[in-house]
């Protein structure tokens, strides 16, 4: 059996038990080019070693392809495929991971201003249609691939709901949008609609002037144009400038913010948010709930009214 055969059959078993893989797909395909889809008992640690290390800095790129490759070499040694793993026994020290960036409001609007920085060497309708991809981000907190695998059917402006179909973990959620986000997301859509529409109703929402949809790496690349023109640079101690993804982040941090300083149930609403969200627990949701100045200061704000007996009897 060579590594092209151990892969499609480790895939197919996965996703017989419900998980996507997308990503880990990718990955896996490239491992296999990588080593020249050798018999896999001719892999070596040499080999795995030189493909877990990559080109350029030592990241966590090295531990998501060790996991992914872990998973691997499981399933091979459990079906009798290999009697061993080449993987290496010890990790190396990888950098901390990157602090989950929450933008300012005032940061958000200098962001969506900076989209114009597209216009050049790029197609006219780049940068307003950059602009609603970053409004729905963070209006939504939808995850990147999410956007960008909408289509024209997903988005009801008269029901004001966006369905996102096949998410991480296989599930529909709808997620509601605000007065302010229909009116970009309708003016959007007619710009759309003026683009080449393959699939109808089902053609992709972001797309290029052919329409076809807007690759991930595309649409990551872009941001670092946009998020230069707009003077945010590289916090002080991070190894890395902040990102798109981190929309996301400042989605939920400003959501929860504003419960606390309209006197909501923070703890009640969690759940709520974490569905919101996509997430399969709370426990995923507090994770980008890192403390913030203003989220601190607002929970300190309903700690100090709770102390003075303004939430509490007795």
């Amino acid at each position: 059996m060579n590594m092209a055969e151990l892969v499609e059959a480790y895939l197919a078993r996965q996703r017989s038990l419900g998980m996507r893989f997308d990503s880990a797909e990718r990955l896996l395909h490239r491992f296999c080019r990588a080593l020249g889809n050798p018999e896999i008992g001719k892999v070596t640690p040499e080999l795995v070693a030189t493909f877990l290390r990559g080109q350029g800095a030592l990241s966590a790129t090295w531990l998501l392809r060790y996991r992914v490759l872990t998973g691997l070499y499981r399933f091979a040694i459990s079906r009798g495929y290999v009697g061993s793993s080449p993987l290496p026994t010890t990790l190396p020290k990888l950098p901390p991971q990157q602090t989950p960036y929450v933008y300012s409001t005032e940061e958000l609007r200098r962001l969506l201003d900076a989209t114009e920085a597209l216009r050049v060497g790029h197609s006219p309708q780049v940068p307003a249609m950059y602009r609603t991809l970053i409004l729905l981000l963070y209006g939504t907190g939808m995850r990147i691939g999410e956007v960008l695998r909408l289509t024209l059917q997903d988005v009801d402006l008269t029901e004001q709901v966006i369905a996102i179909r096949d998410t991480k973990f296989f599930k529909t959620r709808l997620v509601p949008i605000g007065p302010r986000l229909h009116q970009e997301l309708a003016r959007h859509t007619e710009r759309r609609r003026l683009l080449p529409l393959p699939g109808g109703e089902t053609s992709p929402l972001f797309t290029t002037r052919d329409g076809r949809a807007w690759h991930y790496v595309r649409v990551i690349a872009w941001f670092q144009d946009v998020r230069r023109a707009a003077g945010i640079l590289c916090p002080t101690g991070e190894p890395r400038p902040p990102r798109l993804h981190d929309l996301r982040h400042t989605a939920a941090v400003h959501r929860v913010v504003a419960w606390y300083r309209t006197g909501q149930d923070v703890q009640l609403l969690l759940p709520q948010l974490a569905t919101y969200l996509g997430h399969v627990d709370v426990r995923s949701t507090q994770r980008y709930l890192q403390m913030t100045p203003d989220l601190l200061q607002a929970a300190n704000q309903r700690f100090a009214q709770y102390a003075m007996g303004g939430d509490h009897e007795g």
